[in-house]
């Protein structure tokens, strides 16, 4: 058996999801049965100082040899680097990943992709004309979870699929939670707001389960009815959305199938509710898929006309309990040992780089703007443009 490909990351950005990421990298493989790869990391960059790359390469237990930088630029001319991940805010990622591209680094970006569509669509032209990989690094669509969940829609287990409702709300109150005003979710100059950070994912699981699985000279962009609400009367960042889709589909696959996305800061059901209610729906002709969890989905039901109800149950793989191992996001902390699952999207894009493939296979760079597109349209129809220096498609801009 040959070794396995060893992929060099370099960290753009050392933030909490940037933690995150980096500690569910270093994870062993072999814990989630792959064995063809591994992952290693041979840098970091901080904006704001080498200490602070410095201190994060510490608490990401990264190799004791890895680079720390202070400058996003350093990071990308560094000659031990494979792939860079981009963690910075979505207002930033079209200038960051341009630099990356532009300096012959393949690159895994975070979500939102970008802040538009014409963004996205210059870092695809920019990769095919460098010959690299490129990938918008929406985590949920790599879990096993999904994987299958896609692959019983396809089986026709529920027929065809003819509306997917899809929600992520969090109960926030942004005057108490983000009182400065300068925090990501509200900053107009951070393209702040609950479209592009929660309304991503709603629309993800429509795409997905929709979109993605008709043939791809058959897809055809979604009729978009949207509505905006501002979280105050001076802000440029909306707290709730709400989105109604209608996919064009011949009749031979069922036809039109609808979708209605939503997302909010400030709505949520209570915890409790988040057990037993489901926030995704994925509905066919003789039965339904029903998902708890719209960020880190670990269970799903099959509902059928038949009255089968099977609950299926995908725990995240990691170190195990006695490690001592703790991860999370966003204050919530994992039990021991289990990882976030931000490592099957690594391990995505590695594979891609050892077969040569220049996207990934779950969510192709064509699938990344047209879901840029959706947003648009919303922001359009809504009368909601972000401050110009982060909407332009100059390259360099110093944000």
């Amino acid at each position: 058996m040959s070794s396995p490909k060893t992929i060099r990351w370099g960290i753009l950005a050392t933030g909490e999801i940037a933690t995150t990421f980096t500690k569910d990298l270093l994870v062993n493989p072999s814990t989630r049965d792959v064995t063809a790869i591994t992952h290693t990391v041979v840098a970091a960059a901080s904006s704001s100082s080498k200490s602070r790359a410095e201190s994060f390469l510490r608490q990401c237990n990264c190799p004791s040899t890895a680079n720390a930088y202070g400058s996003y630029e350093e990071l990308v001319h560094d000659p031990d680097v494979d792939i860079v991940y981009i963690a910075t805010p979505h207002s930033h990622h079209y200038q960051n990943a341009m630099l990356a591209l532009e300096s012959g680094k393949n690159v895994l970006c975070e979500k939102a992709f970008t802040v538009n569509a014409a963004q996205a669509k210059i870092l695809v032209d920019k990769a095919r004309e460098k010959n690299l990989f490129l990938m918008e690094a929406v985590w949920t669509r790599y879990f096993p979870l999904c994987v299958h969940l896609r692959q019983i829609i396809e089986s026709g287990t529920i027929g065809p699929v003819m509306r997917v409702v899809a929600d992520l709300s969090v109960a926030l109150s942004p005057e108490k939670s983000f009182a400065d005003g300068k925090h990501r979710m509200v900053n107009p100059y951070l393209a702040g707001g609950a479209l592009l950070d929660l309304g991503v994912y709603s629309l993800n699981w429509i795409f997905q389960t929709i979109y993605y699985l008709q043939p791809p000279e058959t897809r055809k962009p979604p009729q978009v009815i949207g509505a905006l609400k501002m979280y105050d009367a001076t802000s440029s960042a909306d707290e709730t959305v709400s989105i109604v889709l209608t996919f064009p589909r011949p009749r031979s696959a069922g036809g039109d199938a609808h979708a209605i996305a939503t997302a909010s800061m400030r709505i949520a059901t209570t915890a409790a509710d988040r057990e037993r209610v489901p926030c995704v729906r994925i509905q066919g002709t003789q039965g339904e898929v029903q998902i708890f969890n719209a960020v880190r989905p670990t269970r799903f039901r099959l509902v059928l006309v038949d009255g089968t109800v099977e609950d299926q149950f995908w725990s995240q793989p990691g170190p195990g309990k006695g490690s001592g191992w703790y991860n999370g996001f966003s204050g919530k902390k994992n039990a021991e040992g289990e990882g976030q699952g931000m490592f099957w999207e690594a391990d995505e894009a590695a594979f891609a780089l050892v077969e040569g493939r220049k996207e990934g296979r779950y969510l192709d760079l064509e699938e990344s703007i047209r879901i840029m597109e959706v947003m648009d349209e919303v922001r359009r129809q809504a009368g909601l443009r972000y401050p110009d220096k982060i909407e332009t498609t100059d390259f360099p801009v110093n944000l």
